[in-house]
């Protein structure tokens, strides 16, 4: 039964208002879909019947997702990476795989299919997971890090898993036995060889001469060819149609379409996924929950705990701290989106049950909604868990120093490569104890420490040193340091580095003289370069750069004049461009 207008709307319905309610709360959309699902579903309100059919068509959602996964592994991204997405991803998924098959076939499953349901088990969401990390600031920590490169390898992994799953099946033709099945391994590499071939010799071209066109509609409309072509050549040999997508994916992620097809399909892919996630929540069996709530909650906790600690272990292994590795634990220990496709189609295959795939989708889905709550539960009472203290600011060596440099990333280390070239002593402070350590590793001295602290600002020699640069990239540490350090230490000259124009005015509220944007000066050096490279004559272009400064800082001295009024902000924006505009025809009207 195909999927009617009614049954779309109450699909997009239910989506927009679950999703909506469980983002103010802030949790995962993905949990505000499955909860759509069930509410909707044959085990709820039962608006929605055809869970077949939802299924269906939303599984193309995942279709595209490990397309764009494809686009986004470019080559010298992952060597960048390797050793983390090859080195743990791959432990991990190999060590909570034995672990969780090993439980399952003492529980009295076969090898095969128990080896396959620890598989499943062991993989985590990465949109779930990077998702949490994103909204806790954490995916630069340690194990941000170190997660995220678990994430890549198991989107790797499942690939040949999707893949071979028909070819394992009980009902499938042993290659051995049969004589055809050379040929049909023949088939299945040919079409991978033929995808990778045509790629490159035909895709490519092609869109090149779609792009000619200019027309944003005819490129989606080719980007959505695209993926659906390979998907069912790869579907016809007996490919996933998700693997043939992840190889053309991979084709084209160096190429210069890259950022076009994946800002095309990110709609499509998103809604799609969407209703693939609200599918899943239709088919959880909830009256599991009723008739067997001792095992289901046996087999979602026992794979929690399982994962938790492997995964815990395995990030001490690799030489994390103690608080990293507990972290890394808490954030992977929830089931993924692949674990439902996984246990779907092996039931379709036959490889497990329909009872034992429904048991174990549950299962997944309870463990989406667990697991954030107890990286939240970690995260509170993180003290419980960790045995070791945080880790105290260092001791500052006195000195007669006359620089203090308050963050230390790629600004403040500019600025200190220069003075040490003139072998002008100075103090460096940086408050992420992660990339303190990092920068140590080439021989920079710095000292891990909170610039917004007085004490530790005296113990820098702030009293006695001349020059105060501020270059801390979180906005609101940097106003408040300034704050401080006007205060307190007055004659102490403050060079401050701002993100933005509001990031200048906040500094410039507090007293602060000399403020440069971060990206200002290396802008106007590019288009400078930019107009020489035209045909201006060296100096016009310089000539032309100089003036815009001035006008430019004009322009924010009067718009920091009236920056809590928006009409006069707004109305003073506009008459600073149609001033420059006059300015530069004038200097036009001259040379003529």
């Amino acid at each position: 039964m195909a999927i009617n207008l009614n049954q779309c709307a109450v699909l997009l319905g239910a989506a927009v208002l679950a999703v909506s309610i469980f983002r103010l709360l802030r949790l995962s959309s993905i949990l505000g879909y499955v909860a759509a699902g069930m509410v909707i579903g044959p085990w709820g309100f039962r608006l929605v019947r055809d869970v077949e059919s939802v299924m269906s068509f939303s599984e193309f959602g995942i279709v595209l997702l490990l397309f764009i996964i494809g686009l986004e592994l470019q080559p010298t991204r992952l060597w960048v990476m390797r050793r983390i997405v090859f080195g743990m991803g791959s432990a991990q998924v190999v060590l909570c795989a034995v672990l969780l098959g090993l439980t399952g076939w003492l529980l009295g499953l076969q090898l095969a299919p128990a080896l396959l349901v620890g598989f499943g088990l062991s993989l985590s969401s990465t949109p779930l997971v990077l998702q949490l990390l994103a909204e806790r600031t954490q995916l630069k920590s340690a194990h941000g890090r170190a997660a995220f490169g678990i994430l890549l390898f198991q989107d790797l992994a499942v690939l040949p898993v999707l893949a071979a799953l028909p070819l394992i099946a009980p009902t499938a033709v042993n290659p051995v036995a049969d004589g055809n099945g050379l040929l049909t391994l023949a088939k299945l590499l040919g079409v991978m060889a033929g995808i990778v071939v045509g790629g490159r010799l035909l895709l490519r071209p092609a869109l090149r001469v779609v792009a000619r066109i200019k027309v944003t509609e005819v490129f989606t409309a080719a980007a959505l060819l695209t993926v659906i072509a390979v998907a069912i050549l790869a579907r016809e040999v007996g490919l996933s149609m998700s693997l043939g997508a992840f190889l053309a994916g991979v084709l084209l992620a160096d190429s210069e379409f890259r950022h076009e097809l994946e800002a095309d399909l990110e709609p499509f892919k998103g809604l799609l996924l969407g209703l693939f996630f609200v599918a899943v929540g239709m088919a959880a069996n909830l009256g599991l929950l009723v008739s067997m709530p001792v095992r289901v909650l046996a087999v979602t906790g026992g794979f929690l705990v399982i994962k938790l600690i492997a995964t815990t272990l395995l990030g001490k292994a690799s030489g994390q701290s103690g608080a990293s590795s507990w972290r890394l634990g808490f954030t992977l220990p929830a089931g993924g989106e692949f674990a439902f496709v996984l246990f779907t189609m092996a039931a379709r295959e036959r490889i497990i049950d329909a009872e034992l795939a429904d048991l174990l989708v549950l299962s997944v889905t309870l463990s989406m909604m667990i697991g954030p709550l107890l990286l939240i539960l970690y995260d509170a009472f993180h003290s419980r868990f960790e045995t070791e203290t945080a880790r105290p600011f260092d001791e500052i060596e006195a000195g007669e120093n006359r620089v203090i440099i308050a963050g230390f990333g790629r600004f403040g280390q500019i600025v200190a490569r220069v003075l040490s070239a003139r072998h002008i002593k100075f103090t460096a402070l940086d408050s992420n104890q992660t990339h303190v350590d990092f920068v140590r590793k080439f021989g920079n001295k710095i000292y891990y420490g909170d610039a917004t602290r007085l004490d530790l600002l005296r113990s820098a020699g702030a009293e006695d040193a001349l020059i105060f640069v501020l270059a801390i990239d979180d906005v609101d540490a940097s106003v408040r340091t300034a704050e401080i350090v006007k205060e307190q230490f007055p004659r102490l000259k403050i060079f401050a580095r701002a993100r933005n124009r509001q990031h200048a005015f906040a500094l410039k509220d507090v007293g602060v003289r000399y403020i440069i944007r971060e990206n200002y000066v290396s802008s106007l050096e590019m288009a400078t370069a930019v107009l020489e490279t035209l045909g201006e004559p060296t100096s016009t272009a310089k000539a032309l750069v100089r003036k815009f400064r001035q006008h430019d800082e004009a322009t924010f001295d009067a718009q920091y004049a009236v920056k809590d009024d928006e009409t006069k902000f707004i109305a003073t924006s506009l008459a600073a461009a149609t001033q420059l505009e006059e300015l530069f025809e004038a200097d036009v009207a001259k040379t003529e």
